[in-house]
């Protein structure tokens, strides 16, 4: 198997936390010239996005279905609950991730020079994503993972955006994301007690230092 990844990827992230959290023989590679858009890359994944799984010549694209993939094919490290309600609970979160909390986060990456920032845009998207961390930390279990004592799915999605938005938001003059929701603060100092999360974040670490020149 080989996944088409980018370390500074979030999408991308999530599915390395679950390859490390697994202990899977998976090879990790950068899509061909480094290009989302490549010609080469097109070829493999015409969505050219990351990160991409290929299975002995099968595409899976799609961060959430590679992972829901890696659990259904070993299920040995578990990162599903047993029971049909703990696995609801985690999918409602992994799709509030990928529906709700992440796309403001992402419309805000363009406007990061405040040479060419339009800031009617700024104020509507950190309106809408303090709106969103509001409701992920009521979403939250009280205490431990995002659902509670077990690691899941939900976490690996969760944590590298966490990671942009610790970064990004103090360069738009807004409070802290973890300012004001205790229970967010709590999992987000949990969740990288997991080797699996620090590792993936070193590596986002490193990815964002390396492109601001650092």
């Amino acid at each position: 198997m080989k996944l088409y990844n980018m370390n500074l990827s979030n999408f991308a992230t999530k599915s390395r936390i679950v390859v490390y959290d697994k202990g899977l023989s998976v090879e990790i590679v950068s899509p061909p010239g480094n290009d989302l858009h490549s010609p080469e890359y097109l070829k493999i994944n015409p969505l050219g996005k990351i990160p991409a799984l290929d299975v002995d010549g099968m595409l899976i694209p799609e961060s959430e279905v590679i992972n829901e993939y890696f659990e259904d094919k070993f299920p040995e490290r578990p990162l599903l609950p047993k029971s049909p309600e703990g696995r609801a609970q985690v999918r409602t979160l992994t799709r509030f991730h990928d529906l709700y909390l992440e796309p403001p986060l992402r419309a805000l990456f363009g406007q990061m020079n405040p040479k060419t920032r339009d800031d009617k845009v700024v104020t509507e998207k950190l309106s809408e994503l303090n709106k969103r961390l509001d409701e992920l930390e009521k979403m939250l279990a009280a205490s431990g993972f995002a659902i509670g004592s077990e690691f899941t799915l939900a976490d690996c999605a969760i944590a590298p955006t966490m990671f942009f938005a610790i970064n990004l938001l103090p360069m738009f003059n807004s409070k802290p994301p973890l300012e004001g929701r205790p229970k967010l603060a709590a999992w987000w100092n949990h969740v990288q007690t997991r080797p699996s999360v620090k590792k993936a974040l070193g590596e986002m670490q490193q990815a964002l230092a390396a492109m601001q020149g650092r």
